[in-house]
């Protein structure tokens, strides 16, 4: 049988073509591409590399002209077959009609990563749609999909529990989320966001809705200022209570401050980590701050608390100037700002910075009494 199959595909269809592309009649193309579709539907799997690529010069000259709706049908059955000929699957992916290009692009194993970020780059929206639905995406993949989608393709993206981000990738998504409830959703539920990614992003939405209702009533400013911070350390608990990472740091920071070796060195020795949950168990226990005033300080791009935090507890601009610089996308700070710092840094007595130092830890003994 596949030898006949090998002889009709080499003999009569070639001649088939001919006529085919002769004729002025699209529906005399179509029906041949239906036909030499049904042959390699039929025979997938065993076909040679060679018999492949006859397979492809048929179909992608046919391809050039059919109607859409032809190569629409036609496209969706090759789509998840794993030997489809190459340069068709191709023709099919960059269709200018999303129907034609949908299926391969959701679908196809032949669609390499190179050709997936070159199609992200250049087709549209719905295209862009149809890839973040695939089964697994690749960073360089969703760098695109994040940087030039709408909010469509990036609600699909982030919710796409095969898609892998980069770091770029993931500080573009939570920009965009902060004006994106479902957006922020999909993102607080993948299990691969890292939990200091989790809190900046609901510290940053956090102030984005405390800014737009104050500015509707601001004779309510205070108490949705409150509403908001109460609403954020609920979240950041929760955060905490899940994080086995955060578990292991808190061991472990609190059996060196037990002994009298938690100092600046330390803290140092944690940025070097990049480890968020040991920076921050450390600076809460050394200024006996609760720990969630000290996560939101560390992601919030808000310097003066950690100055005055830094000066209280003695530690030097080099110390001081890693926790401004430490989290994702603040390590090529503007030079300016860190100059401004440095010099704030500078004029901040020690005693000042105490007394501001106490005034924090009684707001949030405060706050923490006034939510029970």
């Amino acid at each position: 049988m596949f030898g006949m199959q090998k002889m009709i595909l080499e003999n009569g269809l070639i001649d088939q073509l001919e006529a085919a592309l002769a004729s002025r009649e699209l529906s005399k193309r179509a029906e041949l591409l239906r036909k030499v579709a049904d042959l390699f539907v039929f025979g997938s799997g065993k076909f040679t590399d060679e018999q492949i690529d006859l397979f492809d010069e048929v179909m992608s000259t046919l391809l050039r002209t059919i109607e859409c709706a032809a190569r629409a049908s036609f496209g969706s059955r090759l789509s998840r077959l794993p030997d489809a000929p190459r340069r068709t699957i191709r023709l099919l992916a960059f269709d200018d009609a999303p129907e034609v290009a949908t299926p391969v692009l959701e679908h196809s194993p032949r669609l390499d990563e190179a050709t997936l970020a070159e199609n992200a780059r250049t087709k549209s929206q719905d295209h862009l749609l149809a890839i973040a639905g695939r089964t697994q995406l690749t960073e360089p993949v969703t760098d695109v999909l994040v940087g030039r989608g709408n909010n469509d393709v990036a609600v699909r993206t982030a919710g796409n529990c095969g898609a892998r981000f980069s770091p770029q990738g993931m500080s573009s998504l939570v920009r965009r989320a902060r004006d994106n409830s479902a957006l922020a959703m999909c993102i607080w539920a993948r299990p691969d966001i890292p939990r200091e990614t989790l809190l900046k992003l609901f510290v940053h939405a956090s102030e984005m809705v405390r800014s737009r209702l104050a500015a509707a009533d601001p004779r309510q400013a205070a108490l949705i200022q409150s509403a908001i911070a109460e609403g954020s350390d609920k979240l950041q608990t929760v955060a905490r209570a899940g994080s086995s990472e955060h578990a292991r740091a808190l061991a472990e920071v609190k059996s060196l401050h037990s002994v009298g070796q938690l100092d600046e060195a330390r803290v140092l020795g944690f940025i070097g980590e990049r480890s968020f949950d040991k920076t921050a168990v450390a600076l809460s226990l050394m200024s006996d701050l609760p720990i969630g005033a000290i996560e939101r300080a560390l992601v919030r791009s808000e310097p003066e608390q950690i100055l005055i935090l830094a000066k209280a507890l003695g530690l030097s601009w080099d110390a001081t100037k890693a926790i401004l610089t430490f989290q994702p996308g603040a390590a090529h700070e503007a030079k300016e700002r860190l100059e401004q710092c440095f010099a704030s840094f500078l004029r901040l007595k020690p005693n000042t910075a105490r007394a501001a130092l106490q005034f924090y830890r009684l707001r949030e003994r405060a706050g923490q009494g006034a939510s029970h």
